[in-house]
């Protein structure tokens, strides 16, 4: 069998098409293997597949239809698993509808897979999806932060608060401002919603020990720490909910520190 390079987590250049292999084999048969179109295959993180951001082409066929449930509800709200070997239309269905990117029959072809996995890769990249600011990762597309594994679980409109914050690191938005970018508003009604908003999104930080992120301005409004976007956070392999599923398949290592 013709040797094929893998990377290690997420150090792959710009435009780089790179997928992560799942099942019980640790290399995906050649009937599957997306590195014959040029893909880079990625084997996490330590062990880890909680950094990943690109899309996982697992073999689910071992997996009875309640384990397969179990891991599309364990990836969530990452929305990166591709499932192959699902038989019955309406379990594919259900695994779409519980967050998976796709799940397909056992026959697909490797220029149908190839086909699918660069439409879910393409759809990660419309957007700048994923922002770090300080110890947090910024998820635009499910509108949360997390720290680490753990998520935030923001409202959107603090979610929202956050982002636009962080598309101008140290320089102040004001309240006009953000009723006109966040909550879309052309005027400013007599409302403290700005406030409140900022006040929970606060908290939620404080808990998460980086409430020192969003600074009141001196003339008025909020802004992102200056130092927010070249803060270094060490990093080190943690296991998230999914990645604690598949050791509990056999299908993951423990992290390496």
């Amino acid at each position: 069998m013709i040797k094929l390079p893998h990377i290690q987590g997420n150090g792959f250049g710009a435009g780089v098409q790179v997928f992560g292999w799942l099942g019980r084999e640790v290399e995906p048969p050649e009937r599957w293997d997306l590195r014959l179109h040029g893909w880079q295959l990625c084997h996490g993180t330590g062990g880890c597949r909680a950094e990943c951001r690109h899309v996982l082409v697992c073999d689910v066929r071992p997996l009875v239809p309640t384990q397969r449930a179990a891991m599309a509800e364990a990836d969530r709200p990452a929305w990166r698993l591709i499932m192959l070997g699902v038989d019955e239309g309406a379990e594919r269905a259900r695994l779409l509808m519980a967050g998976c990117a796709e799940a397909v029959s056992p026959n697909i072809t490797l220029r149908e897979l190839e086909a699918r996995t660069r439409r879910v890769n393409d759809m990660f990249g419309m957007l700048p999806r994923w922002r770090n600011i300080g110890p947090l990762t910024l998820d635009l597309f499910h509108r949360d932060a997390r720290q680490g594994v753990r998520w935030l679980n923001l409202h959107p409109r603090e979610f929202g608060v956050l982002w636009r914050l962080a598309d101008t690191p140290g320089i102040a938005v004001t309240r006009r401002q953000m009723l006109t970018d966040v909550w879309r508003l052309q005027h400013a009604p007599e409302t403290n919603s700005v406030e409140v908003h900022v006040s929970r999104l606060r908290s939620k930080l404080a808990q998460a020990g980086c409430a020192w992120l969003v600074e009141t301005a001196t003339l008025g409004g909020y802004r992102l720490a200056a130092n927010a976007g070249l803060m270094v956070v060490p990093e080190r392999p943690e296991a998230d909910q999914f990645d604690h599923y598949l050791r509990e398949l056999g299908w993951a290592k423990e992290p390496v520190e």
